[in-house]
C-alpha cells in the first residue's frame, strides 16, 4: 500500500540582491531591505544582506537559522513544496540596552566566530545570508512571549518571499525529489523517537506550522504539555517540526 506522496521541488539561487520590492526567479531572489515593523515592542528592525564568505560583520544572538520553503500543494507532509537552497535567513535579537535573547549561552559578536557553515542546518559557505536583527525596546521584559513575537514577525517577512515562491514554475526546478510512503502489511512498524525541547522561552518547539519550518499555525510542545506526537517521515521530511532554541 501507499501512504502520502510528497514532492520537493528545489531552487538553487546563484544571486540575492537587494531593491524596492520581493522578486523572485529560478537562479534569483531579490529582497525588500525596508520592512515595516509595527509591534509596540519592537524598537528596531535592521535587514542585511550577505554575500558569501562575508561574515565578518558584528551581530546580536544568533535566535534561529531558518530555510525558506513554502507549500505549494497540499497540507505538511503531502503534494509539493518548493524551497530555495543558496540563501538562508538568520534571526538575532536583543533588548536595548539589556538582555541578548538567548536561553543557555549567547552568542553575540563577529558573526564569523559563532556561525558553523557546512552543516546540517546552516548556510554553506557559498550561501547568501539575509540577517535580520530585532532589537527590543529598553526595559521589555525577556520572557516567552517576547521571543514568540520577535519569531512571528520574522516570520512575517519570510511569508513574503514565500508567496513569491508559489508562483516559480516547478519544471524550472534545478532538483526534484518524490517521497513515497509505502505501507507494508505485516512487516514489523518502525518508529523513529526524537526528544524535543520544551521549557520555556527560546527552549521550545513548534509543530505543524502553516509553511515548511515557517511560525505562523504553529503548535508550542510546552501549550501541549510536552505530550508524544506521532509524525510521519513525510511530515517530518516536509518541516512540520520547527526548532526555536
Amino acid at each position: 500500500m501507499r501512504g502520502e506522496t510528497l514532492k520537493i521541488k528545489v531552487f538553487h539561487m546563484e544571486e540575492v540582491t537587494e531593491g524596492n520590492d520581493f522578486r523572485i526567479e529560478p537562479t534569483r531572489l531579490q529582497i525588500k531591505q525596508d520592512f515595516d515593523c509595527k509591534d509596540a515592542a519592537i524598537q528596531k528592525l535592521t535587514i542585511r544582506l550577505l554575500p558569501p564568505h562575508q561574515h565578518n560583520v558584528e551581530t546580536n544572538t544568533i535566535m534561529d537559522i531558518i530555510p525558506i520553503s513554502t507549500k505549494v500543494l497540499g497540507v505538511l507532509g503531502s503534494g509539493i513544496t518548493h524551497t530555495l537552497t543558496g540563501v538562508s535567513v538568520v534571526m538575532t535579537g536583543a533588548i536595548e540596552e539589556g538582555e541578548q535573547m538567548h536561553e543557555f549561552g549567547s552568542s553575540e559578536g563577529v558573526l564569523r566566530d559563532h556561525l558553523v557553515l557546512n552543516r546540517a542546518g546552516t548556510p554553506n559557505a557559498e550561501d547568501y545570508i539575509i540577517l535580520v536583527d530585532l532589537l527590543a525596546k529598553k526595559g521589555t521584559p525577556f520572557n516567552r512571549e517576547l521571543c514568540l513575537k520577535m519569531f512571528a514577525i520574522v516570520d512575517e517577512f519570510i511569508q513574503e518571499i514565500r508567496e513569491k515562491m508559489k508562483m516559480l514554475e516547478g519544471k524550472d526546478a534545478c532538483e526534484s525529489h518524490v517521497y513515497e510512503e509505502n505501507i507494508n502489511s505485516g512487516k514489523p512498524k518502525v518508529a523513529l523517537v526524537k526528544q524535543v525541547a520544551g521549557q520555556g522561552a527560546m527552549y521550545d518547539m513548534l509543530l505543524y506550522p502553516n509553511e515548511p519550518s515557517g511560525f505562523q499555525g504553529g503548535h508550542s510542545i510546552i501549550d501541549m504539555n510536552n505530550m508524544p506526537v506521532f509524525l510521519s517521515a513525510n511530515e517530518y521530511r516536509d518541516g512540520a517540526i520547527r526548532s526555536m532554541v
